[in-house]
């Protein structure tokens, strides 16, 4: 009887600590905070160059309609560095797709500018986005001559 009571109480124990567990050393408050909300632009858009001041500009890929909805991202450029990425339209109509999204689209915006270019990983979890994601860079990157 003994030797069952230990049992259940050492389980219980071992759950506790398992849930307790960080997973992730990020927080969410920064995910918001890199992602652009969705914009009235449709799939006929076509991408856009922008100049600015001193070589800076922006530049807005294509949309890209993926199965959850449409993808778009908007380069910020000095020169031909990447320094910026939004993302202008993204899958966000379930609160399942604003989740996955708010986890996976600052992981592709940051992979970007590190990368300088379209050449990143997609995010696991996020494959339909990520490819989206990928598509609309692309163009833009080609919009822009890098």
């Amino acid at each position: 009887m003994t030797r069952i009571v230990l049992a259940g109480v050492a389980t219980v124990t071992g759950v506790a600590f398992l849930l307790a567990y960080p997973t992730s050393t990020k927080t969410g408050t920064t995910v918001a905070a890199t992602t652009a909300p969705m914009s009235a632009a449709t799939a006929g858009d076509s991408p856009s160059l922008v100049e600015g001041a001193s070589g800076s500009r922006t530049v807005d890929g294509d949309v890209a309609q993926t199965q959850w909805g449409p993808v778009q991202v908007e380069l910020a450029l000095e020169g031909d560095t990447i320094t910026g990425v939004t993302v202008l339209q993204y899958p966000d109509s379930t609160p399942h797709d604003a989740q996955i999204n708010a986890y996976a689209l600052p992981i592709l915006v940051q992979a970007t500018v590190e990368a300088q270019s379209a050449q990143i990983d997609m995010v696991s979890g996020a494959t339909v986005t990520s490819q989206g994601y990928l598509s609309s860079l692309q163009s833009a990157l080609d919009t822009a001559g890098i």
